[in-house]
């Protein structure tokens, strides 16, 4: 029998894509007085700008972008709310946002501008995927194997080029390998953790 999961309205599993939201709308916002200082540009990370492996991720190349982006972050907040607390969150967005810029930077060097939310979202969705095959919830099957799909398809075939009609930009699909890998590895890392403090 289908049980439903309850909401995540308490405070502590909101208020992480919360900010994400606002971050990202002020930084939509104020693109024209901000982005050149801190969207995520290859060179200028090179020169020691290193807070951009960060920052870069919270703009985006249109309102389409980030109206996607933002319902994206509402999305997965509503599937998998019930695992977040602000805490967690950050440390997921942190370490996604880092493999995402990192792995990037090392081995997608052809990009060379990129901005939003997607890579990072990648690793939300691999974490909370994770997180459900954790729990029991045999969904978390299919979502892993559905991003993992997605992943691999992007990969070998680029991107819908109806998404970057819609975005005015190139979709930066490495971002989206990278971020995938980001959440990965944090869900690897607190779980055997998790599992040598319990011996």
């Amino acid at each position: 029998m289908l049980q439903l999961k309850p909401f995540p309205i308490k405070t502590t599993q909101f208020i992480g894509p919360l900010l994400v939201l606002i971050f990202a709308l002020l930084a939509f916002i104020f693109d024209d007085q901000t982005s050149d200082l801190l969207i995520y540009n290859r060179r200028l990370i090179i020169e020691g700008e290193y807070w951009r492996l960060i920052t870069g991720h919270f703009f985006h190349s249109n309102g389409n972008h980030f109206l996607l982006n933002a319902a994206a972050v509402a999305l997965l907040w509503a599937l998998h709310g019930q695992y977040y607390h602000y805490k967690s969150y950050l440390i997921i967005f942190i370490v996604s946002a880092l493999i995402c810029s990192l792995g990037m930077f090392w081995f997608a060097k052809n990009i060379t501008l990129y901005v939003g939310l997607s890579g990072v979202l990648h690793g939300f969705f691999v974490w909370g995927a994770l997180m459900d095959i954790k729990h029991n919830e045999k969904t978390g099957y299919l979502l892993l194997i559905g991003v993992i799909a997605k992943i691999i398809h992007e990969q070998v075939y680029g991107a819908s080029a109806d998404v970057e009609q819609l975005i005015g930009a190139s979709v930066a699909t490495d971002a989206h390998l990278y971020g995938a890998i980001g959440g990965l590895v944090v869900f690897t890392v607190a779980y055997f953790n998790a599992k040598r403090t319990n011996v």
